[in-house]
């Protein structure tokens, strides 16, 4: 190994000692020295004594919830496109592991997914977007690491209760046909399980889950448990022998880089299975590049998997732009490649789940990090980051100050790395546009002739990789069309015979699942429609609303016209609405606020400024009544809104003084089924 590398080196060198001097420009200025000896810390690189843990990964999650709502809708090739950044070994964020919400019809932070389940005898392994989103990820890493977490769960498992664990053999039967599903469906082989998002876990289900996955023959899927803090998981698996061993690894969410020793004494893996969740902008990239290293030094975790992988819903919803690209404009094809992209490269454009840490791992003197990575096979990898702390916090937790300030860190390759010739050299630098560099490849670092020595000198918000590896690239497409406001004039009549993703493109739930339906005895215009399928609360993991409600178009819409035709399915109780300027979304969407203008099977009609009702501009009388179309117009100008059924006012000009703009919207009045087509919407502001 030693002597292709010494030869592939000289090879390089002789290229590169051909080229013009200073070609590297501006971004050259880092200062890296083979061999010189100056003030400031030594840090050594030696396997001598060993290995330190196995490296399982950077990945990141779609869902928790909706957070690839809009990718699905882009049109190609900038779909593609988008994929190849965060998928493609070698080529932007070259993900290790892809983490997938199992849909379960609840509000999980932007929205709802739907569940491959809705009720106790349905099953449809074709429904939203995970299914097509891990397939597009295999398809560019056959290698990627596939997991799956419920978040809500459909409400026949609960019996009435919003709770889980009511019946642990039919939970964790449902589960396990999701990972049979993706399988027999998809072709898709998932690696690890958890347990439920950042809520309760239940001893005795984990173990049933493990012997129904086992009696599946499905023994080569791992459990992690349980996607929360590092206890109670921690001390309850070292008191119960039967769950310590059922639990392949435990994962925490937002560990600020730290574990706890009962974690620790378990001896399992350690990862911290939600992180990041913060704007993409360089902050963001900051906070990333810190706990990449961090989480391993500090932590002992072996895999990091950010919060979300593209932020692909609208921005106004919660959590806006907290993936590691933006993705939010399906209808004008704009996309942003952010700095996370890059920071991530930094590590996983350079190892692989089944490396090895170092032993030789640790803080910087002055501020920063330093790691390393071998595949036992004389490559080696070290990733250098000096993120200070205004420019890294995390949106959770509180970051305690610390300093990073200039310095100049000498680093002693011994053991088998000692006979290294030369090093790749990739660098990052974040913060002003003038001095910001992004996953740029500097010149070699020639260690032939410095006894395995090399001194990088560091400012602050840096981040170095140096590799044996060649292999790295900085992938790039041509710039994508430019941003554009969502259409001002919108229509779907839904007339989709066989549709490709369940979910009509652009609408997005925010409690109830909205999908694609075809009446089959109705021959006539309403034979293709969105039909609100749940006839039940989910076990909810967020405040859903008691509506069902998904939401469209421009957050800035102030003036505008709804129209849409609607059927109302259950006789008495059953009530629809449209809406416009609705002002909040995802976890927020039971305050939401608006213009609701809703018409119920019982002959009456409402007019209310909230999606609960309890704001009511109008009401009355009207000729309606379930199992019929209805066309429903809703006007908004100013101050003022007005309301049609069937092309005849109904209400005129109520004052509407708050909000000022939002959404349109479809719902209903409850978890009822329910069908609408022909939407259109055309706003002048």
């Amino acid at each position: 190994m030693a002597e292709r590398l010494l030869q592939a080196s000289r090879q390089r060198r002789v290229k590169a000692m051909t080229a013009a001097a200073g070609s590297a420009g501006l971004a050259a200025l880092p200062l890296l020295l083979c061999a010189l000896l100056v003030p400031g810390g030594a840090y050594v690189l030696d396997d001598s004594d060993g290995l330190g843990r196995e490296f399982d990964g950077i990945g990141a999650v779609s869902g928790g919830g909706a957070t690839s709502r809009l990718l699905v809708n882009y049109p190609e090739p900038y779909r593609s496109q988008i994929l190849d950044y965060l998928f493609k070994p070698n080529f932007g964020a070259s993900l290790h592991i892809l983490k997938v919400e199992i849909g379960g019809d609840g509000q999980t932070t932007d929205g709802t997914e739907p569940s491959h389940m809705h009720y106790a005898l349905d099953e449809n392994y074709f429904r939203g977007y995970e299914w097509w989103l891990m397939k597009e990820a295999k398809k560019r890493n056959p290698d990627i690491i596939l997991m799956g977490l419920p978040w809500s769960f459909p409400g026949w498992l609960g019996k009435h209760y919003n709770w889980p664990y009511v019946n642990l053999q039919l939970t964790a039967y449902y589960v396990m046909t999701w990972i049979v599903g993706a399988k027999h469906y998809h072709d898709l082989d998932i690696d690890y399980i958890g347990i439920w998002n950042e809520r309760s876990f239940d001893i005795n289900y984990i173990k049933v889950l493990r012997r129904m996955l086992n009696y599946q023959g499905l023994h080569r899927v791992k459990i992690i448990a349980s996607d929360n803090l590092w206890e109670p998981i921690s001390a309850s698996m070292l008191l119960d022998p039967e769950l310590l061993e059922v639990i392949d690894v435990i994962g925490a969410h937002y560990p600020g880089t730290h574990t706890v020793k009962d974690a620790k004494l378990t001896k399992k893996k350690l990862w911290s299975s939600e992180d990041f969740s913060t704007l993409n902008n360089d902050v963001g990239a900051g906070c990333l590049g810190r706990i990449l290293n961090q989480n391993y030094i500090n932590g002992y975790m072996t895999a990091t998997i950010a919060w979300n992988l593209v932020a692909s819903y609208y921005e106004q919803l919660p959590y806006g732009r907290c993936g590691l690209m933006t993705a939010q404009e399906p209808w004008s094809g704009h996309y942003v490649v952010e700095s996370p992209i890059w920071v991530s490269a930094h590590t996983t454009q350079f190892t692989q789940p089944g490396w090895y840490y170092l032993k030789t791992v640790g803080h910087l003197e002055k501020g920063g990090s330093y790691v390393a990575l071998t595949d036992g096979q004389g490559n080696l990898t070290i990733i250098v980051e000096t993120m200070s702390h205004k420019h890294s916090k995390c949106i959770r937790p509180f970051l305690p100050y610390f300093n990073v300030s200039h310095q100049f860190a000498t680093f002693v390759l011994k053991g088998s790395f000692s006979e290294i010739p030369e090093l790749q050299v990739w660098y990052t630098k974040l913060g002003r546009p003038s001095t910001r560099f992004l996953f740029k490849q500097l010149d070699s670092l020639w260690l032939l002739d410095s006894g395995g020595t090399f001194t990088l000198e560091l400012q602050e918000d840096e981040l170095f990789t140096l590799t044996t590896l060649t292999t790295g690239t900085k992938g790039s497409y041509p710039l994508p069309p430019k941003s554009r406001p969502f259409p001002q004039v919108y229509k779907d009549d839904f007339d989709v015979d066989y549709p490709f993703f369940s979910e009509a493109p652009n609408f997005a739930d925010q409690t109830g699942v909205f999908e694609y339906f075809t009446n089959i005895e109705d021959p006539g215009e309403h034979r293709f429609t969105l039909r609100q399928v749940l006839n039940q609360r989910p076990i909810t993991w967020a405040a859903d609303a008691y509506n069902t409600i998904s939401i469209i178009g421009d957050y800035k819409w102030s003036n505008l016209t709804v129209t849409c035709d609607v059927y109302i399915e259950t006789p008495e109780k059953g009530g629809v609405f449209i809406a416009g300027r609705v002002n909040k979304g995802g976890i927020l969407i039971r305050g939401a606020r608006g213009v609701f203008f809703w018409i119920f099977a019982n002959g009456t009609y409402r007019v209310t400024g909230d999606l609960g009702g309890w704001i009511i501009y109008a009401l009355g009388h009207v000729d309606v009544t379930a199992k019929k179309w209805y066309t429903l117009t809703l006007i908004i100008n100013g101050r003022f809104s007005s309301g049609m059924l069937n092309g005849q006012y109904v209400w005129t000009d109520i004052p509407v003084s708050f909000p000022k703009n939002g959404w349109a919207a479809i719902g209903t009045y409850s978890f009822e089924f329910a069908q609408f087509d022909n939407f259109h919407v055309e706003a002048s502001s």
